[in-house]
């Protein structure tokens, strides 16, 4: 690990416990500017952070999982989201789909050329090494970094197969990935010759910065900014003929007549829910992984209960609605929960 990448490291450990850093003195690496940091991150912190796996299988772990007990980890940790074969439209857009033998011969996906409205992961991904790293740092959604480095090596084994990579009794390991790597899909379509990548020839932007007419206080939010909603049309309704894709509303997108979609703020409640990903589990009106919001209002009708469905969203809970638990919320301030909750309170 370079000086840099353990300086960036314990940037962050200082700034988490509420300590300004200057970035010029930490890029200086004199005794003073290593002074100002704090102290040097330990090795069981640096450890904590250095989990990337690259494409050339630096950083992978030894071990080894099969498909059969990847579809056991699959089963009681990832369907709820992505389906018993990773399918599922209803939460997340589908895993596996749209790769051919063919594709796996030539290591180029046809449909990723073709006018497929949308690509699924193995479909898109060309490293096996980034299924792994994304599996291992970020799955399970309610609980990352649950898994075991088995467990990731049996998800992934599983996932393989779905996509016909693998053989039913296959065991994928840190010994065979590479192999493995050589039947990916997708793995000749990534490329650096493109203005994007340093030194590759002109980005494919043309925007110059105005530095005009600027606002005096900007306030930023994980919700796509009105002014962007519509650059690529009405992203809530491009994929409509595949299910319940989830996307945002462009508020004054063109549609394909010249009609504009009528701009409609969302209440703040339903903005705090989308900005916090409520909806990932939650849609209004249908079930997909939780309850309804027009559900839980019914259930709760003609009760006082605010106060105990902020003490869910904080806490998180499992059973009242079935077996799939909500992972626990406590970074939301109190008054954003507070907001939420009357706002489902009140769906129709």
């Amino acid at each position: 690990m370079s000086m840099w990448v353990e300086l960036r490291i314990a940037a962050a450990l200082m700034l988490a416990a509420g300590c300004a850093v200057s970035p010029s003195a930490a890029a200086s690496g004199t005794s003073e500017a290593r002074a100002a940091l704090g102290r040097t991150a330990t090795p069981a912190e640096l450890a904590a952070w250095d989990i990337d796996v690259r494409p050339d299988f630096k950083g992978l772990p030894k071990g080894s999982g099969t498909v059969a007990q990847g579809q056991k980890v699959w089963d009681g940790k990832c369907a709820s989201c992505h389906g018993d074969f990773g399918e599922s439209n209803e939460v997340f857009t589908p895993l596996v789909g749209g790769t051919t033998a063919e594709d796996i011969r030539r290591g180029r996906v046809a449909g990723m050329t073709g006018n497929q409205p949308y690509r699924t992961t193995l479909m898109k991904v060309s490293t096996v090494s980034t299924l792994w790293d994304y599996i291992h740092r970020a799955m399970p959604w309610n609980a990352p970094k649950s898994l075991s480095v088995s467990e990731v090596y049996a998800v992934t084994a599983y996932l393989l197969h779905l996509g016909e990579i693998v053989p039913a009794d296959f065991a994928l390991s840190d010994a065979n990935i590479a192999e493995v790597q050589r039947r990916m899909p997708n793995r000749a379509g990534m490329t650096t010759e493109h203005g994007l990548w340093p030194g590759r020839g002109r980005p494919d932007t043309r925007n110059t910065a105005c530095m005009s007419r600027c606002a005096e206080q900007v306030s930023i939010a994980s919700s796509m900014p009105d002014y962007a909603r519509d650059a690529h049309g009405d992203l809530a309704q491009q994929q409509r003929a595949f299910g319940p894709v989830r996307g945002i509303a462009a508020a004054g997108a063109a549609r394909p007549g010249g009609a504009a979609v009528a701009a409609t703020a969302p209440a703040p409640g339903a903005r705090l829910a989308s900005q916090y990903q409520c909806v990932a589990c939650h849609a209004m009106d249908r079930k997909l992984v939780g309850p309804s919001f027009a559900d839980i209002a019914g259930k709760y009708k003609g009760q006082d209960a605010h106060a105990a469905l902020a003490r869910k969203v904080k806490a998180g809970g499992q059973g009242a609605w079935g077996a799939v638990p909500m992972p626990p919320q406590p970074q939301i301030p109190d008054s954003d929960v507070q907001a939420m909750v009357g706002w489902i309170l009140e769906a129709k």
